[in-house]
């Protein structure tokens, strides 16, 4: 197959983050900031001809897509929205305040905040972690996760077979579980990408490559 660049970007801020809440399958909107880093991730991009968009189906990656294409000039590129892309999805703590929630999970194993899980955990197993604490066990295990998004990397490689560059609209602990899984440890993922960064990814017959990650430069 041909060389398959996505620029995965996280989406602009929203309320929930603005609050520190926990925001994997819930949603909030877009707060005026986040709406204009989507405005700015398009500057950033513009130079870029898409062949496809994607963004994972809730509406703070959606909007966010729709602003960067928007503003782009190539308006006619193919958009798909899917679950497969998601965020990480935090059952019973959905809505939760975050570093609250954190601390229940990973205090019990000596880790209480998610940086400090990342630092001697990784991201996988706070995952596990929390599944484990969640009274309904319905937060996302890192294999139900990966098996998820392990279907999003398929259908980018059967929709794009032609390679060329890719638009993703995804969140932030996606995003760092994509970099933590495929980064080969040369980025640091204890720190959260921002809002409306860009993170580089290449997919290959060899498998994934993670060329940058966390960035809010010109492409």
């Amino acid at each position: 197959m041909k060389t398959i660049t996505v620029y995965l970007v996280r989406h602009g801020q929203t309320y929930f983050n603005k609050f520190n809440r926990m925001q994997g399958w819930s949603d909030s909107p877009l707060t005026a900031a986040g709406i204009a880093g989507a405005e700015e991730a398009a500057q950033r991009l513009k130079h870029l001809t898409f062949t496809h968009a994607y963004s994972s189906d809730t509406t703070r990656a959606m909007r966010t897509c729709e602003v960067i294409l928007g503003k782009n000039m190539n308006t006619t590129v193919p958009y798909t929205t899917t679950p497969f892309f998601r965020e990480v999805f935090y059952g019973y703590f959905e809505g939760a305040d975050s570093a609250q929630t954190w601390y229940e999970v990973g205090a019990p194993h000596g880790a209480p905040s998610f940086k400090e899980l990342v630092a001697q955990y990784g991201i996988d197993k706070s995952k596990d972690f929390m599944n484990a604490i969640d009274p309904f066990h319905d937060a996302e295990t890192a294999t139900q996760y990966w098996t998820r998004i392990g279907k999003g990397f398929k259908m980018l490689r059967e929709q794009n077979r032609n390679g060329d560059n890719v638009l993703l609209v995804s969140h932030g602990t996606t995003i760092r579980s994509i970099v933590e899984k495929f980064g080969q440890g040369r980025f640091d993922v204890t720190v959260a990408p921002r809002n409306a960064s860009v993170t580089k990814i290449q997919l290959t017959d060899q498998g994934i490559d993670v060329l940058s990650y966390n960035q809010l430069k010109v492409f």
